[in-house]
């Protein structure tokens, strides 16, 4: 367009040269603008802008990330007035355009990156923005952060999670059940929660750190109505301790066999005092028999060592009558040997590989007492029979509790009991308790119970526990 006006005002130039020069003055006139006219025509051509002009009333918003090693490549976001985001270039330099008038804030990350500022806020005020600057800092050894959430927050609120793979940690989850770990390096890990009276699913998650802090690992707590726990241990070597008979007695009554390692393990074992005692025809054991208690967790590490018999062997045996408290009953032996076995459905009992010596036989029984209590047995080259006790029942024993109403509108009761003072508690009602009373029937002679009570809501929101009462059971 330049170039056409110039030929018109040349054009009248030289209309008008035509009327007071001659021809030679004419000529010489046109050869020193022609000249002018090429030079114009060029600088109108170079003078176009190298950037886009922004649509009217918008402008650009621009900056610098450096160094540029750190700024290639950097992700740079705009929030406030509009939101966009922007790459830097290789050289670091990032552009926003079309922007109105307003405050923004930019934003830049890169992983492995940090940046000083962090952020920064600009005002675009009828003008284009300029030099925006960050500076890029390389980690050295970048981290990351595992985060989540226990949902309901009742069941969340203290429990313990557990972080085991490429690094090992634990950590309490908030009031709201969140839980962060962080410090994280790049790896596979897995998260584990657990508390006393809940069970979690998922049991455990597998979570992968790559680059990236992991959010969102969620689990859901149940809570346990009758939370039960394990006793576990090891009978070693394990020529010994393989299919080794292990009798739990005390609050329950149970027996397993150890393993090909000598390993065994009782399960679903309320709160209480228990005994452990391994038997094996040709073996005996050191100790003859262990006492563990059950109080809110599992008890492992309960172990023995076993010891081959040599020589000729013999058997100890009886009956326990009437068959009401004979059958099922714990019968242990001590003395030159030890070991437990259980008498069958008619109160027979066995005890066979046993060597020459003097023994000491012991039943028991829950809710029952023997006479005698125990007796005395010599092993002298035979076989020895007719150990015979009597069991009679014990009278059953309960426990009666009472409380003061809510002064709050309350759907129900919750009656927790332990066997140490000040906790752990365990939950001893199915159901919520509606009025404010509430009698165990779940007692054993001999000992002593805590108790305390909670008032629950429509919502399900439980109270603190109430003070705590204490029961001795004669």
């Amino acid at each position: 367009m330049r170039i056409e006006r110039t030929k018109v005002w040349i054009g009248k130039l030289a209309s008008a040269s035509f009327h007071r020069l001659g021809t030679r003055q004419a000529l010489l006139l046109a050869a020193i603008l022609s000249p002018i006219l090429f030079v114009w025509g060029c600088a109108g051509l170079v003078g176009q802008p190298s950037q886009q002009t922004p649509p009217p009333g918008t402008f650009n918003l621009s900056g610098t990330i450096t160094p540029a090693a750190g700024g290639n490549g950097t992700m740079v976001t705009l929030s406030g007035a509009s939101s966009a985001t922007a790459m830097a270039n290789s050289a670091g330099a990032f552009t926003f355009s079309g922007l109105r008038n307003g405050t923004y804030t930019l934003t830049p990350s890169r992983t492995g990156y940090t940046f000083n500022p962090t952020s920064q806020n600009v005002t675009v005020s009828g003008a284009t923005v300029t030099g925006v600057s960050f500076t890029a800092t390389q980690q050295v050894n970048p981290t990351y952060s595992i985060s989540g959430t226990i949902s309901p927050a009742a069941g969340g609120n203290g429990a313990t999670v557990t972080l085991s793979g490429a690094a090992s940690a634990t950590t309490t989850a908030n009031s709201s059940g969140a839980f962060t770990f962080s410090g994280l390096a790049n790896g596979t890990y897995t998260l584990t929660p657990s508390r006393t009276g809940y069970t979690f699913n998922p049991a455990s998650q597998n979570v992968t750190v790559n680059g990236a802090a992991v959010t969102g690992v969620s689990f859901t707590a149940i809570q346990q109505v009758n939370p039960t726990y394990s006793i576990s241990g090891t009978i070693s070597p394990a020529a010994g301790g393989n299919g080794a008979t292990v009798t739990l007695s005390g609050v329950t009554s149970a027996t397993t066999t150890a393993n090909s390692s000598g390993n065994y393990t009782f399960t679903g074992l309320s709160n209480g005092a228990y005994a452990v005692t391994p038997s094996r025809t040709g073996y005996t054991f050191s100790p003859v028999s262990q006492s563990a208690t059950v109080s809110g967790a599992n008890v492992t590490g309960v172990n023995f060592t076993a010891t081959a018999q040599v020589g000729p062997t013999f058997s100890i045996s009886g009956t326990i009558s009437p068959t009401t408290g004979g059958s099922g009953a714990t019968v242990t032996l001590s003395g030159a040997a030890n070991a437990v076995t259980t008498s069958n459905n008619t109160g027979v009992f066995t005890f066979t590989g046993l060597a020459n010596g003097a023994y000491m036989v012991t039943p028991s029984n829950v809710g029952y007492t023997f006479t005698p209590v125990n007796q005395s047995v010599t092993v002298n080259g035979a076989n020895v029979g007719a150990v015979n006790f009597t069991a009679t029942a014990l009278q059953a024993h309960s426990a009666a509790l009472s409380w003061t109403a809510s002064t709050s509108t309350v759907s129900g009761y919750n009656v927790y009991r332990g066997t140490v003072n000040g906790g752990p508690y365990t939950l001893i009602n199915t159901s919520l308790v509606t009025g404010v009373s509430y009698t165990d029937t779940a007692v054993q002679s001999g000992v002593t119970y805590f108790y305390v009570t909670t008032a629950v809501d429509s919502s399900g929101v439980e109270s603190l526990d109430s003070n705590q009462v204490t029961a001795v059971i004669p």
